[in-house]
């Protein structure tokens, strides 16, 4: 998939120069990764509000609170990455619960 910015907002393409082809390249992938991640959180909130609405266990619980805090923590890392600097709207848009915020970053050791 491939993003193409209008022209009147990226005059800096209109020459095909390789400086140019390649910032649009590598644009173009931030941007595709950064839809990526939005679906991997997506993805682990909706599973996440399933099982605590099934009533899940504790050790289950955490383990799905971890799972959505390291993909939210990705998703917030690309997105500073496509310039994206303020995560309010990313937290908002999502409905990303305190929980999963109070999380974020923190590295867990592996059993």
């Amino acid at each position: 998939m491939t993003v193409r910015p209008p022209q009147a907002l990226a005059p800096s393409f209109t020459k095909d120069t390789g400086l140019n082809i390649l910032e649009y390249e590598l644009m173009s992938e931030r941007a595709d990764a950064l839809g990526r991640h939005g679906l991997k959180v997506e993805k682990a909130l909706a599973l996440l509000a399933e099982r605590l609405a099934a009533g899940c266990t504790e050790l289950e619980r955490e383990d799905l609170l971890n799972d959505a805090a390291d993909k939210v923590w990705a998703f917030f890392i690309q997105r500073e990455m496509c310039g994206l600097r303020s995560q309010k709207d990313a937290v908002r848009r999502y409905a990303i619960p305190p929980e999963v915020i109070a999380r974020l970053g923190i590295v867990r050791r592996k059993p």
